[in-house]
Formats: C-alpha cells, structure tokens, sequence
C-alpha cells in the first residue's frame, strides 16, 4: 500500500466524516479506501477510526494523528509548489558553450529576451572553438556542430542543419575573377579554417558525382569571425557554414560561388548532461533556443541554395 495515500485518505475521512465521500475525493472505490484505512491502521497498530451504523469518529489516538497528519501534508504541499514555482520562474547560473561565431550570431542577441523572460536566471557564456568536456567543466548547455558525443551520459537535440558554403567579396571577384569550375579553386586565394576536420581537403559532391581538392590558403585562423572579417576585405574566398555568412550574402556583403556544389553539412545540436529531471534553467533554455530556431526558420534559410554567381 502507497504510504502517502493512506495518510491522506485518513486526513480525508477525517474531515469528511465519511469513508465514502473521501474514497470519492481521491478518485477511490469504497472497498480500496477500506484497505488503505486497514492497512494504515495496521502498520501503526493502532485504531485510528471507530464506525457505527450512524457515524463515523475518530478514536483520541486518531486524534492526535490527524494534527500531525495533516501537518505533514500541508508541508508536503507547500515543498510541490515551491518546485513548481521554481520550474515556472528557474533560478540560478546557466552556463553555456558555444563556438565565439555561433556566440555572436545565434546567443547573444538571444539573451536579452530570455533573461527578461526569467529574471533570476544568471547566464554565463564561455566561448570557444574547441569542444569542452561539458561534465568537467560543469556546462550546463553547449551549441555544437558534430553529430555524436563521446560521452554517452550527454544527451544532444539537433537544432538545425546547415549547408557549408564558399563566398567572396564583390571586391575580390572585381579583382580577380569569378571561379567557374572547381578547378578554377587552385589559382585563387582560399581564407582556410584550421579547426576543420582535414581543413585543407574540400570534398564537393553534385548530383552523386564527388571531387576532392587539396587547396592551400593565403590566410588560415582557427576562428571563423577572423576569416569572415577577411573575405569582406577583399582577401579571398571564404569556406564556412551558411549561419556564419547568411546574412553578408542577403546584404550583398559576400557573393555565394560554385553553389551547385555541395560539401558536407553540419548539425547544430544542443549537448546537455542526460538527466531524468532537467533542471528549469536548462529546460526553459533548451526550450527556447529550439523555438526561436523554429520560429526563424533556419534550417531552411541555411540549407536552401543561393544560386550560381
């Protein structure tokens, strides 16, 4: 028998004054609250109620029980809305990881609505283009473009998926031509991301068909900001993830090349500690990063093609 629901069928029938009307208020047959009463009793050793065929009453032991029965219960309420107020307004610090391009673009201008959406949350950025142990380094939430973890503990939520893509100024094409073919790649001037899987091989894949290039770069940065900030100075040809140079290209910044081709695509994940019970913070963060992702559409935006220049 289930404790708790003893003690609160006794309280019950304790202000009912009735088996049946309490059995009732907690969704119970008649016959199942007498169990939960017998068993109680039994367990105490004790006889809490006596019955007539007039009434019910409780015995001056059921008496002292029931002061301190219904004490322990309304304690018990007071803890449930206390959590519950807690996952409606979560407190606390909510540390977060993301790539310093991925921090900029995507979670700052974020955090002004969700800090005034949970005032008592206090969010703490670390920014890095290298992964960090997130139970080491007591990350509540990183932003990541891979597809597993090594840690089977951590649970990831894919966010988007995005296209990589190159682009280059309209400065740099005026100066030194637009590529046609792939090909065309080895005489220009390739800004190259150094924290890349293989960041000097390229595999482009159309219609099935996959060529693999070996380009060196006239600059290489193990930051994608540092790059970008060099294709729009006319510095060469960018090769990074459509979040990154979405906007530039819808501004006319950056120019998409070759885009009939693909290169492989990353997923943006959420990477989290598997818990069964998230804390509110977590939970309220998560959720609002996939709303808002939702909401802009941008798995379409960044997988969707800008045409061939």
């Amino acid at each position: 028998m289930d404790r708790w629901t003893e003690i609160e069928l006794f309280v019950q029938v304790a202000e009912a004054g009735s088996l049946s009307r309490a059995a009732e208020a907690l969704g119970l047959s008649n016959a199942a609250a007498s169990r939960h009463l017998a068993s109680l009793e039994a367990r105490l050793g004790a006889r809490l109620v006596e019955r007539n065929t007039r009434r019910l009453y409780l015995t001056d032991t059921g008496q002292e029980f029931f002061a301190r029965a219904k004490t322990i219960l309304g304690d018990l309420g007071d803890a449930e809305s206390a959590v519950n107020a807690t996952a409606l307004n979560p407190t606390g610090v909510l540390r977060i990881t993301a790539s310093l391009s991925f921090s900029l673009n995507h979670v700052a201008p974020l955090l002004r609505e969700y800090t005034a959406r949970y005032p008592n949350v206090t969010v703490h950025v670390e920014s890095g283009n290298r992964y960090m142990d997130i139970i080491d380094n007591n990350i509540d939430v990183a932003i990541r473009t891979r597809e597993v973890e090594p840690d089977s503990n951590i649970t990831i939520r894919k966010l988007a998926e995005t296209r990589r893509i190159l682009t280059a100024s309209p400065r740099y094409l005026a100066q030194h031509g637009v590529p046609k073919t792939l090909e065309d790649l080895q005489r220009h001037k390739l800004l190259i991301y150094t924290l890349a899987n293989k960041p000097h091989e390229f595999r482009f894949t159309q219609a099935g068909k996959t060529t693999t290039l070996n380009l060196k770069g006239v600059m290489e940065a193990n930051d994608g900001q540092i790059l970008r900030a060099a294709a729009l100075d006319g510095m060469g040809i960018l090769v990074q993830p459509s979040y990154i140079v979405y906007e530039d290209i819808v501004a006319g910044r950056l120019v998409p090349l070759l885009d009939d081709w693909d290169l492989p695509r990353l997923a943006i994940n959420l990477a989290y500690p598997s818990r069964k019970h998230l804390s509110a913070k977590v939970r309220t963060f998560i959720d609002f990063m996939a709303e808002h992702f939702e909401k802009m559409d941008y798995e379409r935006k960044w997988t969707g093609r800008f045409g061939v220049y």
